[in-house]
């Protein structure tokens, strides 16, 4: 007979309300969000009077998390960039030849002079004085290789060395190009996100599109121009020995030499050697500052590696200059006037504040391990966002509108059950959307829509059935029992192949796609709660109190 135990009837509205306490602040979406703001900024800055009016618009108590709006419905800029994966070939190549070099001086009796050639940027080419020591040769530079983890196990080096008459060759080995390839893309992807994050934007959506492409989505930023800013410049600080000064941009370096203009100086160039004493992967922190004479600049400090190349470096080239290289041009080349220890210093040139404090934020998060070529670049205003979420909530209300008259209409008193339970289903899409913290977009509200109109497909199979056991005479206690016993393998079915294919949805797709399936997802896990538990508590509840001999459906 229809019974349903007390702890259980507790458990199922107990579970209704904390969604609905969940969804509530998306009723007060902008008073929320200004909230929510001012208590950030409180943990970061302290209380201010200011600060304190604007928290204050909200319980403190109470729940404050949102469902946060998409590019589409708040407006924002969307970029695709191309990681240039190739960029990282010929930086590998410098950095390799100083440990190439080092490690066959020891062997001059064998192999006799070392000289850097001229190379294609992702090979190494050195001649040796001493033909018949490149077995040698080969030996000391193959030893130097490092193992390369691959899929199927076999045994890979990250260096293939070769030699052709005289001329040592080295280059990347296919599994090497290949394994940096995918760190160059997910390092530059976490550094994209932390740059970002710096800024203060809400809810960015970055990802990974295909071999070597970022998908970055920030709602609520002013044009794609400006995130480029943000983003765009790889900020690849670098510390190099000064070779010579000079005004010809067309000036022969020499071999392993490189000429790079000035920041500052129009029309000066330095020449600097290519491999650097440290870079800014060595940096720990950077924050902006002033220098002696109140200009802009910015301090810096190296983890402990990166301290003791700069401290050994100072103290055995006092007098002479270094270059402090950013993004291939010199902003600052002081002479060494002391051996600088503990690996701090400071960067100065003709800053402006906001300069030295966008550079900052640069180097903090790090610098992106290769160029971006942009691909594609939308700006969304917050008018055609407005639109959006006025077009997704007019079709939202006629969906739920007309569901709710064909359920009164089709099936009475029942219908106005499944009505309820549908109204605490949307609620409780959103009480799940601003506990996870997930993103609504416009495909997002279309998940919605129809969500609204499967929602009622689970009681309709229930009602359907109940009719039919009510023709078969049963009486009303049992024709719903059965109605819900015979029905639920129907629903589970059904609702079990519709959440397969969001989660396939899910892990497959990107942006838009992403957030229909998660409403579509969470929608059919609601929809089988409000279907199975609270429709049947709330019929159950209104038998148990009229007792009817006859009912209709």
């Amino acid at each position: 007979m229809l019974q349903i135990d007390l702890w259980k009837r507790l458990l199922i509205w107990l579970t209704c309300v904390v969604g609905l306490v969940l969804a509530l602040p998306n009723g007060f979406y902008t008073r929320v969000e200004t909230h929510n703001d001012a208590m950030q900024a409180i943990e970061l800055q302290g209380e201010t009077p200011e600060l304190l009016a604007q928290a204050s618009g909200w319980p403190t108590w109470m729940p404050s998390s949102l469902v946060n709006l998409g590019l589409d419905l708040r407006g924002g800029a969307h970029l695709l960039a191309e990681v240039q994966v190739e960029d990282v070939y010929a930086a590998r190549m410098e950095a390799t030849w100083p440990e190439i070099r080092d490690a066959l001086r020891p062997e001059r009796a064998t192999v006799g002079t070392i000289r850097l050639q001229p190379s294609a940027p992702n090979e190494i080419r050195v001649r040796i004085g001493e033909p018949s020591g490149m077995p040698r040769a080969l030996e000391v530079v193959r030893d130097l290789a490092q193992p390369v983890p691959t899929l199927t196990g076999a045994l890979a080096t990250d260096l293939v060395v070769r030699g052709e008459e005289d001329v040592l060759i080295v280059t990347l080995s296919d599994e090497e190009r290949a394994a940096s390839d995918d760190r160059t893309v997910r390092q530059a992807l976490e550094i994209i996100r932390r740059r970002i994050d710096e800024v203060g934007t809400r809810e960015p959506t970055i990802q990974r599109q295909g071999a070597d492409r970022i998908l970055i989505q920030v709602p609520g930023i002013g044009s794609a121009s400006e995130l480029k800013e943000i983003i765009g410049t790889t900020a690849q600080l670098t510390f190099n020995p000064v070779v010579g000064r000079g005004t010809d941009p067309d000036a022969t370096p020499g071999v392993g030499n490189k000429v790079v203009p000035s920041l500052d100086e129009s029309g000066v160039y330095y020449t600097l050697e290519a491999a650097p004493v440290v870079t800014g992967e060595e940096l720990v922190d950077a924050q902006p500052s002033f220098d002696q004479n109140g200009r802009p600049a910015v301090n810096f400090r190296f983890n402990p590696t990166g301290a003791r190349k700069f401290g050994d470096y100072t103290a055995a080239n006092i007098g002479n200059p270094f270059a402090i290289v950013l993004d291939n041009e010199v902003i600052s080349a002081p002479v060494i006037q002391s051996h600088i220890p503990g690996g701090s210093g400071i960067i100065t040139g003709n800053f402006t504040i906001e300069e030295s404090t966008n550079l900052a934020v640069l180097l903090r998060a790090g610098a992106l391990p290769a160029g971006l070529e942009f691909l594609e670049e939308r700006t969304i205003g917050p008018e055609l966002g407005q639109d959006s979420i006025d077009a997704g909530r007019i079709a939202t209300i006629v969906a739920f509108a007309a569901v709710l008259i064909f359920m009164t209409l089709s099936y009475g008193m029942f219908g106005i059950f499944a009505n309820i339970a549908l109204i605490l289903n949307i609620a409780l899409i959103f009480g799940l959307l601003s506990l996870i913290g997930a993103t609504l977009t416009l495909p997002g509200i279309a998940g919605i829509v129809l969500t609204v109109g499967m929602a009622v497909d689970a009681n309709v199979l229930v009602f359907e059935r109940i009719r039919e056991e009510l023709k078969s005479a049963r009486g009303p206690a049992r024709a719903i029992e059965l109605g819900y016993e015979k029905a639920l393998s129907a629903i589970l079915d059904a609702n079990i192949t519709t959440f397969i294919t969001a989660v396939i949805l899910y892990a497959m797709g990107s942006g838009p796609v992403r957030g229909f399936a998660i409403t579509l997802g969470l929608g059919i896990l609601t929809s089988v709660f409000t279907a199975i538990f609270v429709t049947r508590l709330m019929i159950v509840m209104w038998f148990e109190r009229r007792r009817p001999k006859t009912i209709e459906v």
